[in-house]
């Protein structure tokens, strides 16, 4: 069936992760992306990730991450033809993605005003670290930046160890879901009547935002500041990561209910009438001494055995996996979300994630592997009915531009 953006089309001039993983997001969901690369290097992403070889030959795992589904169109923005025909895509566009500093567009003369004098309904989303305005926004940015402007780094961890980067890029993250959302409901109003958006992402703001749920709203509201914890929960217990007999496994008990059925589950029907935890008051105040009295029966059995007795008593529970066996597990393989490709244009054949929820109408799916470096820039030209000879002359300058680099 169409995919659900089927008949937007996107440009997108954005590199590395929060635009990439923004428009991959909307690639899957049908929307026709046109990647926009400079003609000498690409997105840098295509020379970043662990096989040297495919870094060489800009193709890098990184970039494998994000960009199937995408055309790339190789135009050099800094001449006078290669504005010429970001102008012309732009007027069929419905769409068009940055992710530069603030006023590099400008410095380009191609902002959001110059773009919607040739396309007034046009979408225009920026993400930068810190948005267009305020005391910080012209300052670079990368996700381990904003982890500490946002006050992440400084929850995670143990008050020994904080503050510590998360594991992977979760600003970046944020961000490319944040824009994406926007760009969501500013195609529905434009489909509907006809107006277009200038939509500011941050970096910044999405990662707070994120943090508004809890973390914040208890500072906020309550004048209690959050602090790292490790694998405590601070508004919980028993909650956390717990020693079994053959290593950790995670339990989260958080309502009466089901801390009484992991007393009865653990053959510790005392602990439910013990005086320390009758409440889950007092099994926050009193947490210590609660996990050494659980973990006391947790060791007479293994990980694995313990999460299906606790699960099948509507304990949450669960193993504590690294990225390959989370990859493996059969519960990703029932959802499909690694798609594998069996396409020979990096000599083998490579996956992808697909995106975190599924549809009844159809699975969030791409056709097209990530391009090669300006793989469809005629395809393309020739769809807008670009003039021949300027297709010729962007061709030209983006092969030149190649060979130099």
């Amino acid at each position: 069936m169409a995919g659900l953006l089927e008949g937007v089309r996107i440009v997108d001039l954005s590199t590395t992760i929060s635009g990439p993983l923004c428009s991959y997001q909307l690639a899957m969901l049908g929307a026709e992306v046109i990647k926009v690369e400079p003609p000498e290097t690409g997105d840098l992403s295509r020379s970043l990730g662990a096989d040297e070889a495919l870094n060489e030959d800009r193709m890098g795992v990184s970039f494998l991450a994000t960009n199937a589904g995408k055309k790339s169109v190789a135009l050099d923005l800094k001449t006078e033809a290669g504005l010429k025909a970001l102008k012309a895509l732009v007027a069929t566009a419905d769409v068009l993605l940055e992710n530069f500093k603030p006023g590099t567009m400008a410095r380009l003369k191609f902002d959001y005003a110059t773009a919607r004098a040739i396309k007034p309904d046009l979408i225009w989303c920026s993400i930068s670290g810190f948005g267009q305005t305020g005391p910080l926004a012209n300052r670079p940015a990368y996700d381990q930046i904003i982890q500490g402007y946002c006050g992440l780094m400084s929850l995670t961890g143990t008050e020994e160890t904080a503050p510590t980067r998360s594991g992977f890029q979760v600003c970046d993250t944020m961000a490319a879901i944040t824009a994406a959302f926007a760009i969501c409901a500013a195609l529905y109003r434009q489909k509907a009547s006809g107006v277009g958006e200038f939509i500011d992402v941050s970096m910044l703001d999405a990662s707070l935002a994120s943090l508004t749920s809890w973390p914040a709203s208890g500072l906020l509201n309550a004048g209690k500041a959050p602090k790292p914890m490790g694998n405590e929960n601070g508004a919980s217990s028993p909650s956390g990561a717990f020693r079994t007999g053959d290593g950790l496994i995670n339990i989260v008990a958080n309502d009466q209910r089901q801390y009484e059925s992991l007393c009865d589950a653990l053959g510790a029907p005392e602990l439910k009438t013990d005086p320390q935890f009758l409440t889950r008051r007092l099994r926050v105040m009193n947490r210590i001494g609660l996990r050494g009295r659980l973990e006391e029966h947790l060791s007479g059995k293994g990980s694995a055995e313990w999460v299906e007795i606790l699960s099948q008593a509507n304990v949450p529970a669960g193993p504590i996996l690294d990225l390959a066996d989370a990859l493996a597990h059969p519960q990703i393989a029932e959802r499909q979300m690694v798609k594998e490709f069996d396409d020979k244009s990096i000599g083998r054949p490579f996956k992808v994630s697909r995106l975190g929820f599924t549809l009844g109408s159809s699975l969030p799916d791409v056709d097209l592997a990530p391009p090669r470096l300006g793989e469809h820039t005629i395809e393309v030209l020739r769809s807008i009915d670009y003039p021949d000879p300027d297709i010729a002359w962007v061709r030209s300058h983006e092969v030149a531009k190649r060979a130099a680099s």
